[in-house]
């Protein structure tokens, strides 16, 4: 009887339930359960439009529901002694020949039926949260899956047990999730990095890895922790992002864009440059996209990221070593090995080694077209950066050559830049031109001229053609992408406010 009315609570209470999809679902006009539905929703409506943080007790949850304050240690109590039960009531010889979805759904009802009969006192809003919490702790990442589901979230920092940050139109804020102690953390750590075959312990105290979306996320323990478990989730979403979101964000122009595109379809070889979290790796998923279908491409990651739409593409993902220190393969092996794989291009999604050697020879011998990413600030920085990285190889090279490997392989730069507020923008597109005796020539194409900020610290500026006409325009007219010199007159393409 109790479980009827639950699910029956569930079906007419809409909105105000965490599971509820949709917000907008209300009881029928003219009884007092709709008036105050209705009240309750403007206010969860207002509150998200004076103020989207989450730093209250009753703060809009990712659904437009609210997230309860139901974290009292009696709470904390119920949900681990009713996900103890559950567990314990599973046939775990069943577990690999049933699907998720009925594997959840049993999970579900056996919550259901466990609080039933030992805490029928509970309300119904404590008694659904339980019951998610439970299937979060199972299946999912714990008390910071419902994060996980808001598409506004693009990072999630875990500092410890009991500070869960998120960054939110490019502010970070603090939410009221957190987790029951450090071990709960590390529980959660081990789920992630083992569903990728990797570890962590405190021989290995830090791990890469991915969730199931391509989430990229890193961790860190103590001892090297010293305030607890460190967790940091950069979120890729269900949706990749595509020109048109570039375009809408204002990060790219379409001057920008046609450029690129006759790039990469001209097959140039093209690094992305920029800072952490500046949006390397979301571009070169959008120019891994104009890359013609007929094409083979091998793509070599640290975890796996990219989200390639050619129907040929091969994947390689680095491995660390196991608990004896051995079995690595480096990003250096993998990009060796692919040479023998018949690429047509090859994609790194980072070079921060002794692999930007072999990436640059691949470059000269006949995969061109070949996209990477690097850390730096500028352009020319970049290619300081490659210097340095060919001289990790510990290969005893004048660094005159070096610079000749870089100028005959590198063709373009494109630098992005996580600017004040949060915008990211690509900043600069800049050509490799050659080079006057021991230095790298390069001219910048296009650039973004920041010229303040707004009311909100927000950076505005406009982008502009430098009116230097690309060297390459005769490489990209023999490949069929002709873009007329006229359209690299010096002029304002757009500006931002």
């Amino acid at each position: 009887m109790r479980r009827a009315l639950f699910k029956l609570s569930r079906r007419g209470k809409g909105g105000n339930q965490l599971t509820d999809n949709n917000p907008g679902t209300q009881p029928a006009n003219g009884s007092d359960n709709s008036r105050s539905s209705k009240e309750e929703e403007t206010q969860r409506n207002e509150g998200r439009e004076v103020d989207g943080s989450l730093d209250g007790r009753e703060t809009p949850g990712p659904f437009g529901g609210r997230v309860s304050s139901l974290t009292s240690p009696r709470h904390q109590q119920i949900k681990d002694d009713i996900h103890r039960d559950v567990i314990a009531e599973i046939d775990l010889s069943t577990v690999g020949e049933i699907d998720e979805g009925e594997l959840q759904r049993r999970i579900r009802c056996s919550a259901e039926i466990l609080l039933e009969r030992k805490y029928p006192e509970l309300p119904v809003e404590e008694w659904e949260q339980i019951v998610n919490e439970v299937i979060n702790e199972t299946f999912g990442l714990g008390p910071i899956e419902p994060l996980l589901n808001d598409p506004t979230i693009t990072d999630i920092l875990v500092n410890g047990a009991k500070h869960v940050y998120v960054e939110r139109n490019g502010k970070l804020e603090l939410t009221p999730y957190e987790f029951d102690n450090d071990e709960h953390v590390l529980k959660i750590i081990q789920r992630i990095v083992g569903a990728v075959g990797r570890r962590v312990d405190e021989a290995s105290p830090m791990v890469d890895a991915r969730l199931a979306d391509g989430s990229r996320v890193n961790a860190i323990i103590p001892p090297l922790a010293l305030d607890g478990p460190l967790v940091s989730i950069r979120r890729f979403g269900t949706r990749p992002l595509t020109i048109e979101d570039l375009l809408s964000y204002h990060s790219i122009t379409p001057e920008i864009i046609q450029f690129l595109e006759a790039c990469v379809r001209a097959k140039l070889n093209v690094v992305i440059s920029g800072g952490t979290g500046s949006g390397k790796t979301v571009l070169l998923n959008i120019l891994s996209g104009f890359i013609y279908h007929d094409e083979r491409v091998a793509t070599i990651e640290d975890a796996a990221e990219l989200q390639l739409q050619q129907p040929h593409v091969i994947r390689m993902e680095t491995r660390p070593p196991n608990i004896e220190g051995r079995g690595e393969v480096t990003t250096r092996d993998l990009v060796r090995n692919a040479l023998r794989m018949r690429p047509d291009r090859i994609i790194v999604g980072e070079c921060r080694g002794g692999e930007a050697f072999d990436m640059l020879q691949a470059m000269n011998t006949g995969h061109d077209g070949s996209l990477t990413t690097v850390h730096a600030n500028s352009p020319r920085d970049a290619m300081m950066r490659l210097e340095m990285m060919v001289g990790m190889t510990g290969i005893d090279i004048p660094i005159w050559t070096i610079r000749r490997q870089i100028v005959s392989a590198i063709n373009i730069v494109v630098q992005v830049s996580r600017l004040t507020g949060g915008a990211r923008r690509i900043v600069k597109v800049s050509e490799v031109t050659g080079m006057e005796g021991d230095v790298i020539t390069m001219q910048d194409i296009f650039q973004f001229q920041q010229t303040g900020v707004d009311e909100n610290r927000v950076a505005h500026g406009y982008f502009a053609t430098t009116g230097v006409s690309p060297q390459c325009l005769d490489r990209l007219h023999y490949a069929g992408q002709d873009i007329s010199p006229a359209e690299f007159t010096a002029r304002e393409l757009y500006h931002t406010r």
